[in-house]
Order: C-alpha cells, then structure tokens, then sequence
C-alpha cells in the first residue's frame, strides 16, 4: 500500500465497510470513511487503534459528481492523495418483471451503478497524476446470471462488472487497477434475522472478504485488475 497516501472506503459505517476499515487500520493505513451518517462513523472511529489517521465525511451524494469531487478534495487536502478506492455501497431489491420493475430498476441502477461510476470519475484524476491507484468495487453473482426475480438487481450487478472492466482498461498503463468482489451471502446480523431459517455455515464473514479487499488494494496486487472474483469460499 502506498503508505503517504490515503484509502476511501464508502458505505463505512457499514457491516462490510466497518470490517474494511477496521482491516486497514489495523495495517495502519490513513483512512478517510465516507457514510451517510455521521452517527455510525462516530461509533466506527471510537473502535479503531487511537494511532489510526482519519478523515470522516459524512453525507456525500455518491451520485453527484461535483459532491463526490468535493470529498476526495478534503481527502488530498488531508493526506495529499488516495491511494484506493473500496466502495461497499449499494442496495437490494427483488421483483418479477412487471408494472413496477421500471421503477425497481432506476432504484437499483441508482445505488449500485451509478453510485459506483460517479465515486470512481472523482478519484481517478488523482490516482492517474501519482501514477499509482487500486478501485474495489463490491458486485455480486448475479452481475453474471441473474435469477427469477432479480432483473433489476442483477443488471445493475453486471454494470458495476463492466464499469470495473472499462476502468481497468482505460486506467493499466497509469498503473491503477480496478477489481470487483463477488461475495456470497455475508454473515450479519441483518442477513440472519431476515433469513432466520437460512443454514448459515456457508456465509462468509465480513472479516474475511476485507482480508480480500486488503490485498486486492496492495502493492503485491498490481497484476490483478479487471477482475470480478467469487468471495464465497470456506474459510
């Protein structure tokens, strides 16, 4: 990791976000955490190690360019650039296609792909001028074959697959990746009280996939780039 300058992780406050905060700061990285509630970064901040250098930002419209822009400005201002981008925001919801999938789908395209595309056009000028940068972007399975039911949801998946694609494309000779996760069902609180007769010992933590995300945004990554990889295996 390039230690003079900053991660962005988004959607901090998160299950999966806080476990990727808390991973890197435990690896002493420079932190700036983005959320919508400044509440939950709060809480976030009161369990990292007191060394831990961080920067909350709490608020930002992920599908604004000129608020994502203003938020990776107070992020160089702070550490003088950012090094990666982890973004683990984004939303689920499942329905046939009938007379409310078009609404469904400008929700889904909204939370997961657009939010995903506007963060990334924010943080890529700094990371092309370093020459150095890593985007993890969280997408799912059925970004690849969606199911009954996920219309929305999974065409919404697939165009962060391919935005992670583009990027890795555009972006290989200024040295910066961009990978996209593909997690099972992850272990939390709220995925077991909504599936509670679920068999959950196939469910993978949200420690365990930001172990992934660490070192898909290190150094000894640098090969791996437009890649959507499973996170579904046992520990």
């Amino acid at each position: 990791m390039n230690d003079q300058k900053a991660v962005i992780v988004t959607g901090a406050g998160g299950n999966l976000g806080s476990a990727v905060v808390r991973e890197l700061a435990g690896a002493g990285a420079k932190l700036v955490c983005m959320n919508r509630s400044s509440d939950e970064l709060e809480a976030l901040a009161a369990t990292l190690p007191a060394s831990t250098e961080f920067l909350s930002i709490a608020g930002t419209d992920l599908t604004d360019y000129a608020s994502c822009a203003a938020a990776v400005a107070r992020a160089v201002k702070r550490f003088g650039g950012v090094s990666a981008l982890v973004n683990t925001v984004g939303g689920f919801q499942m329905g046939p296609v009938g007379p409310d999938a078009p609404a469904q789908w400008e929700t889904m395209m909204t939370a997961n792909a657009r939010t995903a595309l506007t963060i990334s056009a924010a943080v890529l000028p700094t990371m092309k001028a370093s020459g150095y940068g890593r985007i993890v972007h969280v997408a799912a399975a059925p970004g690849l074959k969606a199911g009954a039911r996920q219309a929305a949801y999974a065409a919404s998946k697939a165009a962060v697959i391919r935005l992670t694609e583009a990027i890795a494309a555009e972006c290989r000779d200024d040295r910066v990746t961009a990978n996209c996760i593909l997690p099972g069902t992850i272990d939390t609180p709220e995925n077991r009280a909504a599936m509670p007769d679920a068999k959950t010992d196939g469910w993978v933590s949200p420690q365990l996939i930001a172990r992934l995300i660490a070192f898909l945004i290190s150094p000894a990554a640098a090969v791996v780039t437009g890649a959507a990889i499973p996170a579904t295996g046992r520990e």
